[in-house]
């Protein structure tokens, strides 16, 4: 009896240090298997009882003592028990049915909070014991205590009378202690995790996640990963990153090249904010306008491509990129008014008074442009014959030419031509007409 008494110390230890919960629905059956210890029942005075019931003097063993129950609600489990001992040398034997009431609540409404470490009960039932040869009916009361070890063992102890009815009956008080395995629980989608601790009962997932499934084992639950079906990062939400830039693929304009966050994951290589793929130089920085590529030169005077009104000609940034012009038109408008300032002594080639200032006016101006070349064209009236008018006109050309020639204009670029009475500009008839038909004209040649 030493040894049954150690046993239940040891019980009341353990349920003092265990956290595991109590029985409940998750797991709606139990069996126990273990020992049992039958006390008969003296007197039914207050010091009999006591003497019996924690007295052990007369406490006859038994092996085994078998149990299986069934949860019904939070409240009531229903049990069914077999015993077999030997008092007094006479076999034992005892089928009990019984329903145990759960003491959480009470234990919630004196402390404030269930037990969570262990299942204490009381029970009330009824069974046939066989013993000293006769049977006979009996009424069960009692309580009892379950530690559960884990989610599936415990240990119990149970202890009650067992008030006999009948010819021969026998009264008793019995106690047990026993290993307790409860099972039954739910495993909807089979995944190893119970329905209770599933927090995806209805999908086969993974324990590390209670229960909820990772499709492409990249550590990421499906619930938290935007790529389900890719294995990814976790700092990425479970998305892959194939390139390594920290941008997902699924956002990555360039997934397989390494990229900016800026330009959407796709790279810059010569940084001139136009990505490789668009860009036509990707190693040359250029502006967006032209594709990421410099602008053109094509005739290396210095004016870009874009801004050059004649690319495949060399010219100056002041003409937009063409050649200088040969003359301005500004210029040879000037040289037109110069022109008519020129006069000549009547009937004769030589200059009137003045005249000189202004030819060295023209002298500088078409020395201005060196380019230019120019006709210088004698015209007359029509007074005279056309022959005469003709011989006068190429003379005063020519002294027109040969003052610029003397005076620093390079001949090559000078010729002179008459052209008598050919080309009036205006009436012959009167003398105002006349006068303007008199000229001298200064062209540039093509």
């Amino acid at each position: 009896m030493k040894q049954f008494k150690i046993a239940v110390i040891a019980l009341f230890t353990l349920v003092t240090v265990s956290n595991v919960s109590a029985q409940d629905a998750s797991n709606p059956w139990a069996v126990s298997a273990g020992v049992t210890v039958v006390d008969v029942k003296g007197g039914n005075s207050i010091s009999n009882v006591l003497k019996d019931y924690f007295g052990t003097g007369d406490w006859e063993f038994g092996v085994p003592r078998i149990t299986g129950e069934r949860y019904l609600n939070e409240d009531f489990t229903a049990q069914l028990a077999l015993s077999y001992a030997k008092v007094n040398s006479n076999t034992y034997l005892s089928a009990d049915a019984n329903v145990k009431y759960s003491l959480n609540k009470l234990s919630e409404m004196v402390f404030g909070s269930t037990t969570q470490y262990f299942d204490p009960y009381i029970l009330a039932g009824a069974g046939m014991t066989h013993l000293y040869g006769n049977k006979f009916l009996t009424v069960n009361a009692g309580w009892g205590v379950t530690s559960w070890i884990d989610e599936n063992y415990g240990i119990n102890f149970q202890s009650g009378l067992k008030q006999a009815f009948g010819s021969n009956r026998v009264s008793h008080y019995q106690h047990s202690l026993g290993v307790v395995y409860r099972f039954g629980a739910v495993d909807t989608d089979g995944d190893g995790v119970v329905d209770k601790d599933d927090a995806c009962p209805d999908v086969a997932g993974l324990a590390a996640f209670n229960g909820c499934p990772d499709t492409d084992g990249d550590g990421v639950q499906d619930s938290e990963d935007a790529c389900v079906n890719v294995a990814g990062l976790a700092s990425l939400n479970g998305c892959p990153d194939a390139d390594g830039d920290g941008i997902a693929d699924k956002d990555d304009m360039c997934p397989d090249a390494k990229g900016s966050a800026a330009n959407n994951g796709c790279p810059d290589s010569d940084g001139d904010g136009v990505v490789d793929r668009d860009d036509k130089c990707p190693n040359v920085a250029g502006p967006v306008a032209n594709g990421g590529c410099p602008w053109p030169d094509t005739d290396g005077d210095g004016v870009l491509d874009k801004d050059d009104n004649c690319p495949n000609e060399a010219g100056v940034a002041s003409n937009n990129g063409c050649p200088e012009p040969v003359i301005t038109d500004a210029a040879a408008k000037e040289l037109e008014d110069f022109a008519k300032s020129i006069l000549f002594n009547s009937g004769r080639t030589t200059f009137k008074t003045g005249v000189s200032a202004k030819l060295d006016q023209v002298v500088e101006l078409m020395n201005k442009f060196p380019r230019a070349n120019f006709i210088i064209e004698g015209h007359t009236d029509s007074t005279g014959t056309d022959a005469v008018n003709l011989k006068v006109s190429d003379k005063r050309a020519k002294a027109v030419r040969d003052y610029l020639v003397k005076n620093g204009v390079d001949a090559s670029r000078l010729e002179s031509k008459g052209f008598g009475e050919m080309y009036p500009i205006a009436d012959n008839k009167t003398s105002a007409g006349r006068a303007k038909n008199r000229r001298v004209v200064i062209k540039v040649v093509e």
